[in-house]
């Protein structure tokens, strides 16, 4: 009697763990399938992985370069973002040289820091990532200044830990050798996303400057808005950076905010820019199940 009573009981703990098991399973939200080539989500309080697909693999990462652009910017002692910056012929040249995304920056105009970057992260202005590396380099000639800021920009990478990132431009075009991974991107971005400007500026969707022109008066800038079409449709979205190009076809970091949690992710050559922004969602939307 007390063998039989020992046998059921087994069995019927057996059974009670079969169960349990079976539902843990049916809990865990299924892996989302992305048109991305690499991607990663992290839990931005721990820094715990919550989703990787080739997460340390190099690729080229369009604008999403103008993130460490900013947080170089940013991490200058004693910055005044009120300082003005006159904008030179040659940031309106390289636009036109290199086809490139502009803020629409007026030649002759003074235009602050905290604008810059605004044009910098919101329209992806290649004119205003120039204008900050020659403000913020060190050198004789602007050439040597925007190497200079090329430079404290790989330093930063290298400071954080970033061993599979590197950069030869202040905005990703790149000359051969910017590249990163969904993994130091994304760590990026949360190291970023410290400073509160940075948060602020990220996480707005149109801005319009008030810029001084050559002969003291005022200009209104034609609004910028920001390139990132998860802000306003993405519930908690608050960020960050999209990037594109030959190479790097559609990037896109992202970050959201939701009942106090916070997921951060990239996704890394995407097929479109459509397809990078539904990419994003399937990963927030599987991080914050993960998160529960």
């Amino acid at each position: 009697m007390r063998l039989a009573a020992t046998v059921t009981l087994t069995a019927g703990a057996v059974l009670a763990g079969s169960a349990f098991a079976g539902q843990a399973q049916a809990a865990a939200p299924p892996v989302p399938t992305i048109a991305a080539t690499g991607g990663y989500v992290m839990n931005n309080s721990t820094g715990a992985s919550l989703y990787t697909k080739a997460a340390d693999t190099r690729r080229s990462t369009g604008s999403t370069t103008k993130i460490m652009t900013a947080k170089v910017v940013l991490s200058q002692p004693n910055l005044n973002l009120d300082a003005k910056v006159t904008v030179q012929m040659a940031y309106s040249d390289y636009i036109v040289s290199k086809n490139a995304s502009s803020a629409r920056l007026i030649v002759g105009d003074k235009v602050t820091v905290r604008q810059l970057l605004y044009g910098l992260m919101l329209p992806s202005g290649c004119d205003a990532a120039y204008a900050l590396a020659d403000k913020f380099g060190t050198g004789t000639t602007r050439a040597a200044r925007v190497q200079s800021f090329i430079g404290k920009m790989n330093k930063a990478a290298a400071d954080l830990g970033l061993r599979n990132t590197r950069f030869d431009s202040f905005d990703g075009i790149s000359n051969g050798s910017n590249y990163s991974t969904p993994r130091d991107l994304t760590k990026l971005a949360s190291n970023a996303m410290k400073n509160s400007t940075f948060r602020t500026i990220v996480k707005t969707k149109s801005y319009t400057a008030k810029t001084t022109t050559k002969t003291g008066g005022t200009r209104t800038m034609p609004t910028w808005t920001n390139t990132n079409t998860l802000l306003g449709t993405y519930s908690g979205a608050i960020g960050v950076k999209t990037g594109s190009g030959p190479q790097a076809k559609y990037c896109l970091v992202f970050a959201a905010t939701r009942n106090g949690k916070t997921v951060i992710g990239t996704v890394l050559a995407s097929t479109s820019s459509t397809q990078r922004t539904t990419d994003a969602k399937k990963l927030m939307d599987y991080g914050f199940k993960r998160l529960g």
